[in-house]
């Protein structure tokens, strides 16, 4: 997202990541398209709404306000979120330690927006820290609709029915904007073309299909906690990129993975 953006705007990324996906995907649709298919197709359109669409473009916007280090760290409350979301959409049973880690990840995540502030921007940095924790909640909706309605299809079948609803969208969006004459005349358009599709294949086309099969076999709170890894490597390449990492936010970011323990405990 961060190099997509040395020649596009935020949304224009958003929109390629979901629209490249869709595109790398398309291929199949001859094998996987069917009447019965697409009789899921509400459920579908809210894991791609909540799942992909909403938070491809709340990442990159909040990547214009936050460090991605700090993006990435935030990205790990996804798990509490499938849980609070579960719990007041789904009814799924909560115990009083998962109550406990969902108490602990909020108050740190407000730890880290509060360094945020302090090391970023300033008040923008909140904007762009709560940019996040929308994405995230996103996600808690959109893994518990698969769990719950989409867990009978074939992980493949449900990506590509889902990137079908919003693939669309979001390349009749992207030809609304100047996307052609940055094609044209920015000097790394071609560049961040290329960091996109990575985006847009690995991240989103393929791993959304990884992450289906990981949700139908483990359960939803076992699947969202692949976040455990992704606030580790966002503050290795923070690091390398530069980016303002401390060591109070080793500390917070702990914090919130203990939460998370505690939610996946039993």
């Amino acid at each position: 997202m961060k190099r997509g953006m040395d020649a596009f705007s935020s949304s224009q990324v958003a929109a390629l990541r979901i629209s490249m996906a869709f595109l790398f995907l398309l291929p199949l649709a001859i094998k996987h398209y069917s009447k019965e298919l697409w009789s899921n197709w509400k459920a579908a359109a809210g894991m791609g709404i909540f799942g992909n669409l909403l938070p491809a473009f709340l990442f990159t916007k909040a990547e214009t306000m936050i460090s991605s280090a700090l993006t990435g760290m935030l990205n790990s409350l996804t798990p509490l979120f499938t849980l609070i979301t579960g719990l007041v959409i789904f009814r799924v049973r909560v115990n009083v330690l998962q109550v406990i880690g969902i108490i602990v990840g909020l108050l740190a995540t407000m730890g880290l927006l509060q360094i945020g502030k302090e090391a970023d921007r300033g008040q923008e940095a909140l904007i762009g820290g709560g940019l996040v924790i929308l994405a995230t909640i996103g996600y808690g909706f959109s893994v518990n609709i698969i769990k719950a309605k989409l867990g009978h299809l074939h992980a493949v079948s449900a990506t590509l029915l889902a990137l079908s609803i919003i693939g669309p969208l979001a390349l009749v969006y992207l030809f609304s904007t100047d996307f052609v004459h940055v094609m044209q005349t920015h000097p790394d358009a071609w560049t961040s073309l290329g960091y996109v599709a990575i985006l847009a294949i690995v991240g989103t086309a393929l791993s959304v299909i990884v992450y289906n099969v990981l949700i139908r076999e483990s359960g939803v709170i076992f699947a969202a906690s692949v976040t455990y890894a992704i606030p580790i490597v966002a503050m290795m390449w923070g690091l390398f990129d530069g980016e303002h990492v401390t060591w109070m936010h080793a500390i917070f970011i702990s914090l919130i993975l203990s939460g998370v323990w505690m939610v996946n405990k039993k």
